[in-house]
């Protein structure tokens, strides 16, 4: 059986506790182990209370876990509140210099002390590192490499600090006994390890991006963060708009001048930018958007996930037209969701947008498997039925270019500015096939058809929800990052006897819906959903006439771990 240790480092923003998260993940991931680290922290610079949560297995990971194996309390405060919450038989270590009255597996160590020691006590974090490593079986050597990685930019001295800190914690670490050892033996994997932040901006640059402009707006700030790493060494534009209207306005018009273009917000900012939505629309010029969901409404709770914008994400910017929503649940998801994003839009002339939430956006995983490429939005791939006009109608002969040309499927010619002889005309008033405003009340029906016809067609491009146990009496439904969660509580309460299985949404809209009514059709559904009202659940009931059972439901703004989707279907069960 694989060993599995969850590590909990509490204490104040400001004490280093995500860079001590850091060096145990990218350490362990690269001995081959699986890694999935949760990071909790409040709107603040300094003080308050924060952790990160790692949970490490030599098999892969799914989900996170919320019982820590390992405690380190960073200060007393996070040592009063959570000394209690440790799983049977685990350990804790304390950041203090008081030794006396303290039980067996509470081990008071200074980590300030530590690092003062080696040359500084700014080194404490990496003390806590070097001791949690020794006590989980690494050797001191793959932490030498991984602070060589880290360190080495900021010279020799600094490197030389934090190695000595290490090694002082190490030492330590050797003389606390813990009996599961993890199994430090590959030299790695060939897996994935980053955040879905990360994720999301790789997804945008393999798309050939190429402008990418946001106001800052967290959790959907690193996305931007982590495209700007690329400046330099790819032709990309990063942009810091002066709010989120100029940056949805500059994508429209970075992506009507030929360039594919991307905004990240939350859902504040998406809020500010659902005008910008109905231009895009209106104008039928592709644009995709990235809403990293946090509580809302109005501030709400900045650096806390939640699901709650899925209604409004599928309904945003006044009047009715098409456009794709997409919801990843993994970082190769998320990856894969924005390429798709890209080529659903260039190819339907129509907005994507792509919900993630803090969850996803901020926490570290391993997946097996690689980043893949393929031949997703290539020029041929973007040819659809009847989108090309004939001779008469491309503006290459002397006749007008109709750019909204009426076609089958309600997708039109697109021509960029400048490149042919085409006159190219748009505008946010209705207009006709040329693109001339128009009042006409045929034509004004007309265009509002000709857009809504593309619907049966984006369909096809929806993959269905993942399902398994079909044929069980009761499902375990949800969506998006909710989906490790709801699949490894799935399996525990299958082992324990019940009969579950799980439906879980990832391409949300539009959708085949009859498709859905076939799966949940005389089965008990169980929503579990991070939101107040059940947004998927009301979905389904609003797009098959099929109402759900019962629901897990958490909005407190934190993680939705297995344990708590597990005892709550428990209770309903047996009830």
């Amino acid at each position: 059986m694989a060993t599995e240790v969850t590590v909990k480092i509490a204490g104040e923003a400001g004490q280093g506790i995500q860079t001590i998260g850091t060096l145990l993940a990218n350490v362990c991931h690269n001995a081959g182990l699986f890694v999935f680290s949760v990071n909790d922290f409040e709107s603040r610079i300094r003080g308050g209370y924060s952790f990160n949560i790692l949970r490490i297995s030599e098999d892969p990971l799914i989900a996170p876990s919320g019982k820590p194996d390992i405690l380190v309390a960073i200060d007393e405060k996070s040592a009063d509140r959570d000394m209690d919450t440790h799983a049977d038989g685990g350990i804790v270590l304390l950041n203090t210099k008081e030794q006396k009255d303290l039980p067996d597996h509470v081990h008071a160590v200074s980590f300030d002390e530590l690092a003062s020691s080696a040359g500084g006590r700014i080194a404490s974090n990496t003390v806590a590192a070097g001791m949690l490593l020794s006590i989980l079986g690494s050797g001191f050597d793959r932490l030498e490499k991984e602070l060589t990685d880290q360190f080495s930019r900021k010279g020799e001295k600094v490197l030389d600090l934090n190695k000595k800190a290490a090694f002082a914690g190490f030492e330590k670490g050797e003389a606390v006994p813990f009996s599961e050892k993890l199994k430090f033996e590959s030299s790695g994997n060939g897996n994935v390890l980053m955040s879905g932040a990360y994720a999301a901006a790789l997804g945008a640059l393999a798309s050939n991006c190429r402008v990418f402009s946001f106001y800052p707006m967290s959790p959907a700030t690193g996305i931007m963060a982590s495209a700007a790493e690329f400046t330099g060494r790819l032709p990309i534009v990063v942009e810091q708009a002066e709010d989120e209207l100029a940056a949805v306005n500059m994508a429209i018009g970075s992506s009507f001048a030929g360039v594919r273009s991307l905004t990240s917000t939350s859902g504040g900012g998406f809020s500010l930018m659902t005008e910008g939505l109905g231009l895009a629309a209106m104008t039928e010029t592709p644009l995709v958007i990235i809403n990293g969901q946090r509580p809302g409404p109005a501030t709400g709770l900045p650096t806390r996930t939640a699901q709650a914008d899925l209604l409004f994400t599928i309904t945003a910017s006044q009047d009715e037209f098409p456009r794709f929503v997409l919801a990843p649940g993994t970082v190769l998801e998320t990856f894969s969701a924005v390429k798709k994003a890209f080529h659903l839009s260039d190819k339907y002339q129509v907005p994507a947008i792509v919900l993630l939430d803090q969850f996803l956006c901020d926490s570290v995983m391993t997946e097996k498997g690689t980043l893949e490429m393929d031949s997703r939005g290539d020029e041929k791939n973007l040819e659809c039925r009847d989108s090309k006009p004939g001779k008469e109608q491309s503006g290459e002969t002397g006749q007008p270019y109709l750019r909204y040309r009426f076609s089958e499927n309600g997708i039109s010619d697109r021509r960029i500015p400048g490149t042919s002889k085409a006159l190219v005309r748009s505008t946010a008033n209705e207009h006709d096939q040329e693109g001339n405003i128009t009042e006409d009340a045929e034509i004004r029906t007309k265009m509002v058809d000709k857009r809504h016809s593309k619907i049966e067609y984006m369909k096809e491009e929806m993959d269905p929800p993942s399902i398994f146990s079909k044929e069980s009496a009761v499902l375990l439904a949800g969506w998006g990052s909710s989906r490790g969660s709801i699949m490894e509580s799935c399996l525990t309460l299958r082992s324990l006897g019940y009969d579950v299985g799980w439906l879980i949404f990832h391409d949300i809209w539009p959708l085949d819906w009859d498709q859905v009514s076939e799966v949940v059709t005389d089965r008990k559904l169980i929503l579990v959903e991070q939101n107040r009202t059940c947004q998927l659940g009301r979905l389904i009931r609003q797009q098959t006439g099929i109402a759900f059972s019962d629901s897990v439901r958490k909005y407190d703004g934190r993680p939705l771990y297995p344990d708590f989707i597990t005892e709550n279907v428990k209770k309903m069960m047996e009830q």
